[in-house]
């Protein structure tokens, strides 16, 4: 299966965003009694914004409806680009990384910690993440640190079993490199799984931030962070671990009298693109 997309991360994303029902100005209140007369009369009432407008406006007057519709642009605009960089990212480390580390004893390969070998997503993610501002410039180095910094723990931490069949007993004095059974990732584990939670990601991206004052970084972060933890259960549960090329001796392989034997102290050989 391919990377996570960036329409579905996106989409999830803004519609989290959504739902905070966050109006422009915040905390609007009118001044006074007097606020009505400061506009002309078709600035006074307009049509309100689209249901799908990322901030609501507290009233229909034309400018309260402008400011939301613009600010939520802008938003929107960040979210599908950010979204983009971090899928973009996942892609090419598809592509690069490689099981390096496995012990095949019979039938059975046991992935050790660290024995999935990848780049960090970071410099990918700024390779094209949006950089058009300096608060976005800030934004995007937060996200992209934070997903970087706790993928590689995740990475790092993952363990869990290739199969070999014919390893179990084969005819000859050492095993061909073989490929192993395909499995889903999602039945590998990490204890560093921890760190893409929802709630990790978030204050580690207000961490990174480093500016708690930051208008909406809060609400941003959160529906980033969640929708980031659902595409990436989706991703594991449809991305498969194939073609991992597992080799080994067979030291009991002694014809006449005993044919065939297990692979014993096995090993695989690191090719890149086999989590796909």
């Amino acid at each position: 299966m391919p990377a996570p997309q960036k329409k579905q991360l996106s989409q999830l994303s803004k519609n989290l965003f959504l739902s905070k029902n966050i109006a422009l100005p915040i905390q609007w209140a009118n001044p006074s009694i007097q606020y009505p007369d400061s506009f002309e009369s078709d600035e006074i009432l307009v049509m309100p914004n689209s249901p799908t407008t990322l901030f609501k406006e507290p009233n229909l007057n034309k400018y309260s409806v402008d400011t939301a519709k613009d600010i939520g642009k802008l938003f929107e605009k960040y979210t599908e680009g950010i979204c983009g960089a971090v899928c973009d990212a996942i892609d090419k480390w598809l592509s690069l990384t490689a099981i390096a580390s496995v012990i095949i004893n019979g039938p059975v390969g046991t992935l050790l910690p660290g024995g999935v070998v990848g780049p960090p997503l970071m410099p990918f993610i700024l390779a094209s993440a949006p950089m058009a501002t300096p608060q976005e410039i800030k934004y995007s180095k937060a996200i992209a640190t934070t997903i970087s910094n706790m993928w590689q723990l995740w990475q790092t931490g993952l363990t869990g079993v290739l199969m070999y069949p014919t390893f179990a007993a084969f005819p000859g004095p050492m095993a061909p490199p073989t490929p192993n059974t395909p499995v889903p990732l999602i039945t590998f584990a990490s204890p560093g799984e921890v760190g893409l939670s929802p709630t990790s990601l978030k204050a580690l991206m207000m961490l990174n931030l480093a500016d708690p004052d930051a208008l909406h970084a809060m609400d941003l972060f959160d529906s980033l962070s969640t929708a980031f933890n659902t595409i990436f259960q989706q991703f594991k549960a449809t991305t498969l671990v194939q073609n991992v090329l597992g080799t080994g001796s067979i030291p009991t392989f002694a014809p006449p009298f005993v044919p065939v034997g297990p692979v014993l102290g096995g090993f695989v050989i690191p090719t890149p693109g086999v989590i796909k």
